[in-house]
């Protein structure tokens, strides 16, 4: 049975905007919204999660959990759900630093 789904994407490729598109609609850059069987879906998300590289990848399904939906996320910059007794919430990671990088305290004045 055909379901709805969004996903949320940054800095992928174009080519993997272009094929979202032809099972979704992009309702404004980078966020795809459809209603797909989950066979489609589950391949939508394997090609996503191979090609989206340096980039980031959330999508939003329903699923029989407290909340209604499940969340899957891919790519470098993603952020991480993760169950806090039977919810999902997001994990924000903090960016990586570079060794050159030189915490500066203010000097009095």
């Amino acid at each position: 049975m055909p379901s709805m789904l969004v996903l949320a994407t940054t800095a992928v490729p174009d080519h993997l905007r272009g094929a979202l598109s032809r099972w979704t609609i992009e309702v404004v850059p980078g966020i795809f919204v459809g209603t797909v069987s989950a066979r489609v879906r589950d391949e939508l998300w394997t090609s996503v999660s191979q090609v989206v590289g340096d980039g980031a990848a959330v999508l939003v399904h329903p699923a029989p959990t407290e909340q209604g939906y499940a969340i899957r996320t891919a790519g470098t910059r993603r952020r991480t759900p993760i169950d806090f007794d039977g919810l999902t919430l997001m994990r924000m990671t903090a960016a990586p630093h570079s060794p050159t990088q030189v915490k500066r305290t203010p000097s009095p004045s």
